[in-house]
């Protein structure tokens, strides 16, 4: 194993992590944003919308600039400017300049999300063996990083402004210094012809795997404490803990979802995780009390986790290089992160809140269902990438 291939490897997993701590610290303090600005809930929806409808353009548009560009190229781009996009968020004085700002943030980030899982799949493979888990649970790091923060800055009394600015200019020359460790994808002849037609039939099964997770990880983010206080009638501090217990629950199956996978393949891995995500989902819906309902929320944690480095993982060896496939999946995927709370809405007002979240259990099944139409065997996907190799050979001489 190369030095290049070990600095690869670290890049990747703390691209993650960045990711995940400048999008949780825009979360975290959302709350102080309302207050800087006088901002309404309905508005600090929109802006959320605005955020989330930036990313989501960014990354639909992937397809043809990953494959001319490749990972490499986009991050040392897209990574420097979504800490820009977080500092302009940190000093927007005025709502509209905010919207400006956030929609820059959403756009810069969906090209360092699609990026970075494209980058971590050339990594995986020069590895030859399964890694992607473990670099998802970066971003759970990144992200409880970011309610740790978070959590300090407002008991040491420190403003929104100076809080998402510290984040964004310790991430910035962060983010330049990783651009020196990815790895080239070493597209193959044909690349761009092959981004513009349809992908294999594979990339959208797992797209659409990939929209039953993130539907419900955006249902649980949105949806968990308000259900936890208003039909659960827990008290805001006990309410409040649902959603970190389940982002516990994420990391510790992430850390461990890598040397699963290698043992269970990801057909039965993905078919037991969306099991596992309708049944403990069932639970925290029928519970007696909210604390069994928080406890049950690491379970829930557990069993959605895989399913997205998962995917990812696979999609990224369903053509010759990974950045168009995972640009695909992955804007499938995001979909549901956006829909998925919003569809909960809807049904709340129809129906009952308990009865709209009984979603994440349709979810579940669905995902399980899907797996099985998934190939028994994985083929080549962790075979190690001859023009990386040699790619690496170059680095090290």
């Amino acid at each position: 194993m190369t030095r290049a291939l070990r600095s690869a490897r670290y890049g990747a997993v703390l691209t993650f992590v960045l990711a995940g701590l400048m999008v949780g610290t825009m979360t975290v303090r959302i709350p102080a944003m309302t207050d800087k600005l006088g901002l309404s809930e309905s508005t600090v929806g929109a802006i959320l919308l605005v955020w989330g409808l930036g990313a989501l353009v960014t990354m639909q548009s992937m397809r043809r600039i990953m494959a001319r560009a490749g990972s490499r190229a986009v991050l040392r781009i897209g990574g420097p400017l979504t800490a820009l996009g977080l500092l302009a968020v940190a000093f927007a004085p005025n709502l509209p300049l905010l919207l400006v700002a956030v929609a820059f943030f959403g756009m810069a980030f969906g090209t360092v999300d699609v990026a970075m899982n494209a980058q971590g799949s050339t990594v995986e493979q020069a590895y030859g063996r399964p890694l992607m888990n473990g670099m998802h649970a970066g971003w759970c790091v990144g992200a409880i990083a970011a309610g740790a923060l978070g959590s300090l800055a407002i008991a040491v009394g420190l403003p929104f402004t100076a809080n998402v600015a510290l984040i964004g200019l310790v991430s910035l020359p962060v983010m330049v210094v990783l651009g020196r460790t990815y790895l080239p994808e070493s597209p193959a002849d044909g690349t761009v012809t092959t981004a513009r037609r349809r992908m294999p039939p594979i990339v959208y099964l797992l797209g659409a795997i990939m929209f039953f997770a993130f539907m419900v990880e955006g249902t649980v983010a949105d949806w968990n404490g308000l259900y936890m206080r208003n039909e659960l009638g827990a008290p805001e501090a006990l309410a409040a803990l649902g959603y970190p217990v389940f982002e516990v629950g994420m990391l510790v199956a992430r850390l461990t979802g890598d040397r699963l996978r290698t043992r269970f393949g990801v057909r039965g891995m993905l078919t037991v995780s969306g099991v596992a995500t309708a049944g403990f989902f069932a639970v925290v819906l029928l519970a007696p009390a909210a604390s069994v309902a928080v406890f049950t929320m690491f379970f829930v944690g557990l069993g959605v986790a895989t399913i997205s480095p998962l995917t990812l993982s696979l999609a990224g060896t369903a053509t010759d290089t990974p950045g168009p496939a995972i640009a695909q999946a992955g804007a499938m995927g995001y979909a549901g992160l956006l829909l998925g709370p919003v569809v909960i809405g809807f049904l709340s007002d129809a129906t009952s809140l308990r009865t709209a979240l009984g979603i994440g259990v349709v979810l579940g099944a669905l995902i399980a269902l899907a797996s099985r139409l998934l190939p028994r065997r994985e083929g080549t996907a962790l075979a190690p990438v001859p023009a990386v190799d040699r790619e690496l050979e170059e680095l090290a001489a």
